[in-house]
C-alpha cells in the first residue's frame, strides 16, 4: 500500500477501487466474492462453495484487520517491496493449496471456465490477471502495472518456464489399489492408469497407480490414500506441459480393466 502497488485477482480489483474511492479492501473482497460463491455453489458443488466461503471470510477479515500496516513504509524501494510482497503472498497461497482450500476470487472463475470451455486453470487465471494489469496501466500508468507484475513474479515464472498446463504426477504403490482407484474416480474425477511392476527385493508382482492432477487436488489425493491405506507409498513430481486431456471423445464411456484406466 505505501508504494501504491496492486495485487492479482479480486484483491487487485479491490485495491484499484481503494485507490479511487478509499473503499475498505477486505470488505470489497468479500462483496466481490459473494456472486462468485453463489455461482460456485450452483456449478461446482456445495462442498467447494462452503470451503470457499470460509476462505473468503478469513481473507477479508485479515486484510482489514491488518490495514494499519499500510501506514508503515518499512522498505523504501518499490521493487524490493514488490518482490517481498510476491514471496509472502506466494507462501500464503501455497499454504491454502496444500490443504485443498480456496480463498475465492479467480480460483472460482478459472474453475468455471475450465468446466465449460476446457481451458487450463493457469491459462484462465493468467488471462484474467492480464486484464487487471491492463486496467491498472490505463488508470495508474505503466510503471505501477510493471511493479504489480513483479509482485506476482513467482506464479508467472512457474507458468512460463514449466508450461501453462502445469500439473502434478503421482505414483502410488498399495495393496488396496481397487479402493484407491474408485476413490480417485469418484472424489477427484481424474482418471487413473494402473501399471504392472515387480518389487526388486521381494520379486513379487504388484501394481503402481499413476494419476495426473492439479496442484489444488494434491491435498485431497493424499487424504484419500491415507484413509484407504495408511501404509501406501506415494511419490509426487512436477508434470510440465501435460497434453491430451482425454483418451476418448467426450461422452463416450470407457471401460476400466486390469492394467489400464481411461484418463478423465
Amino acid at each position: 500500500m505505501p508504494h501504491h502497488l496492486l495485487s492479482a485477482g479480486t484483491s487487485g480489483i479491490a485495491i484499484i477501487f481503494y485507490y479511487l474511492f478509499a473503499w475498505p479492501i477486505g470488505l470489497q473482497i468479500f462483496v466481490i466474492n459473494l456472486p462468485l460463491i453463489y455461482v460456485a455453489y450452483r456449478i461446482l458443488g456445495t462442498a467447494y462453495a462452503i470451503g470457499t466461503i470460509y476462505g473468503a471470510i478469513m481473507l477479508s477479515l485479515a486484510v482489514d484487520a491488518t490495514k494499519f500496516l499500510a501506514k508503515y513504509n518499512l522498505i523504501d524501494d518499490p521493487i524490493i517491496s514488490s518482490i517481498t510482497g510476491g514471496v509472502v503472498a506466494g507462501i500464503g497461497a501455497g499454504c491454502i493449496f496444500r490443504v485443498g482450500g480456496s480463498a475465492g476470487g479467480l480460483d472460482i472463475v478459472a474453475g468455471i471456465i475450465k468446466k465449460y470451455y476446457s481451458f487450463n486453470l493457469g491459462v484462465a487465471s493468467f488471462g484474467v490477471n492480464c486484464v487487471i494489469t491492463l486496467i491498472a496501466t490505463t488508470l495508474f500508468g505503466l510503471k505501477l502495472a510493471m511493479l504489480t507484475l513483479i509482485a506476482v513474479n513467482a506464479a508467472i515464472t512457474d507458468r512460463v518456464v514449466e508450461g501453462l498446463n502445469w500439473k502434478k504426477a503421482i505414483h502410488i504403490v498399495s495393496y488396496n489399489n481397487d479402493e484407491i482407484v474408485q476413490a480417485i474416480l469418484k472424489e477427484i474425477g481424474r482418471g487413473v492408469t494402473v501399471l504392472q511392476a515387480t518389487g526388486a527385493f521381494t520379486l513379487k508382482e504388484k501394481k503402481v497407480l499413476f494419476v495426473v492432477v492439479r496442484l489444488s487436488q494434491i491435498a485431497k489425493i493424499k487424504q484419500l490414500v491415507q484413509e484407504v491405506d495408511p501404509y501406501a507409498f506415494m511419490t509426487i513430481q512436477d508434470a510440465a506441459e501435460v497434453m491430451g486431456e482425454r483418451l476418448y471423445p467426450a461422452g463416450k464411456k470407457a471401460q476400466l480393466s486390469e492394467g489400464f484406466a481411461w484418463m478423465n
